[in-house]
């Protein structure tokens, strides 16, 4: 099948680049020119500075000759005569003030690949599919409008998808499931041979709905995550954090072990980001009051995410620390480890909370995303990016972890030889537990999620 994608984000490019491996013709359209430049180049170092995500330029560069890369249209109307099928992958950012979903950007695109419809005299039926997270209702919606404006033989079904930032190549290749919402046999049909590999498979859940169930299915399980991380923070961290003789690792374990519960979401952090957690549970939370519903669970949710990462950074000064003058180092920038993506960031916010408190300088290291951050923090002399963890930690007054890199796990001797005298050292993501008392008895100053504040240990004449 020849197969469009409009939107080259994580979602667009890894769903197409797996669609060429599975002997799928595939286009991505993308009005971002330099994206569009480093994709197609099928240049690894290139596909990665754009969008750091593990096994996508490999399998890029593997089938290049399936997969094409274009920000002129003219290709794109030239690629619709003889398509079957349109995956919808824009951004879908919530409305700052309501929460409400902006579809602006999907019906922008909408509008130009109706004009271009219209204007091809003869092709074969096209569906066009939403993968965005989108309102209850949107694909009914889009079929209206595609109707007013007069397009034939087009159908209209949402396929949301389920993938994991960092993972979404493998997330693509190994679903737990496909939920496509249609409502005619002959956009079944198409999505079926899309998916083929999926659809008779004994271990991938192929789910035929409705497209309003469709479109419910991924807000509420996107909600039940948040939801489940959320009550981690807000409970489970904050008794380990409240009583001492509690390690988190340990509750952790007895909680997991009752398979109702499950281990995933067990995970004491300062903040959960990306692109769709927070935007999905305020678009949900938007759509149930307009229904007349309070939303108040959900309200709650979004409260407790924010208010662990004014916990977290509190602490600090409820414990005596003052940010005023200090070097402070930062260390992760992405929302989570295995992605150069930053929206929602922790880090955004810390940044300006640091600026606030006058610290003297704040230095940042990331494995992946400092180009990224750079374009919302440019360097200045008073905001330094260095090449390496060591070289942030060097000197400074305070080393603040807040994204899960592996590599971070075993900065406790960098810290050790590296960090002023009895420095703070606060771990947003638990990176260091196993070297807390190590730390402490360095006299370092440990602040850490899910745990008691460690105090550093204090001189002897001894010493």
């Amino acid at each position: 099948m020849k197969i469009l994608y409009v939107g080259a984000g994580f979602v667009g490019t890894a769903s197409a680049a797996v669609a060429a491996g599975s002997g799928h013709e595939t286009l991505v359209y993308d009005i971002d020119k330099r994206k569009i430049e480093n994709f197609g180049s099928f240049d690894s170092q290139k596909i990665e500075s754009t969008l750091f995500e593990d096994g996508l330029s490999d399998l890029l560069t593997k089938n290049k000759d399936r997969i094409r890369f274009t920000d002129d249209y003219a290709n794109v109307a030239a690629w619709l005569s003889d398509t079957e099928a349109v995956f919808m992958c824009l951004p879908t950012p919530s409305k700052e003030e309501t929460g409400e979903a902006d579809l602006s950007y999907y019906f922008d695109a909408l509008e130009k690949l109706a004009e271009t419809l219209k204007n091809i005299k003869k092709r074969k039926r096209i569906v066009i599919i939403n993968k965005s997270t989108v309102p209850i209702g949107t694909a009914r919606q889009t079929a209206s409008f595609l109707n007013r404006k007069g397009i034939k033989n087009v159908g209209v079904a949402s396929n949301p998808e389920f993938l994991v930032e960092g993972k979404a190549v493998s997330g693509t290749l190994k679903p737990d499931r496909v939920v496509v919402g249609a409502e005619s046999e002959k956009d079944f049909d198409i999505l079926r041979n899309i998916y083929r590999r999926f659809y008779d498979a004994p271990d991938v859940a192929y789910i035929e709905t409705s497209p309003e169930e469709a479109e419910a299915g991924k807000l509420l399980s996107n909600y039940l995550l948040f939801n489940k991380l959320a009550e981690c923070f807000d409970v489970v961290g904050r008794t380990a954090e409240s009583f001492d003789g509690i390690r988190f690792e340990n509750l952790r374990k007895i909680i997991a072990s009752d398979r109702r519960i499950g281990e995933w979401g067990l995970y004491d952090s300062i903040y959960a980001g990306g692109s769709c957690f927070i935007k999905d549970a305020r678009s949900l939370a938007y759509q149930l009051k307009k229904k007349g519903y309070t939303a108040a669970l959900l309200d709650e949710t979004l409260s407790a995410n924010n208010r662990q990462l004014q916990s977290f950074l509190e602490r600090a000064e409820e414990a005596g620390f003052s940010w005023k003058g200090k070097r402070v180092a930062l260390l992760g920038l992405s929302f989570k480890r295995d992605t150069n993506d930053i929206r929602h960031s922790p880090s955004l916010k810390i940044v300006p909370f640091l600026q606030e408190k006058k610290a003297r300088e704040i230095v940042l290291f990331d494995p992946s995303a400092m180009p990224e951050f750079k374009k919302a923090f440019p360097e200045t002399q008073k905001l330094i990016y260095k090449k390496n963890a060591a070289e942030a930690i060097k000197g400074s007054d305070c080393v603040v972890i807040a994204t899960d890199w592996p590599e971070f796990r075993e900065l406790g001797d960098v810290i050790i030889a590296k960090a002023a005298p009895r420095a703070l050292i606060m771990d947003g993501r638990r990176m260091l537990a196993h070297r807390y008392e190590d730390l402490r008895d360095k006299s370092f100053f440990v602040i850490a999620v899910g745990s008691p504040v460690i105090l550093q240990k204090q001189k002897t004449a001894r010493d």
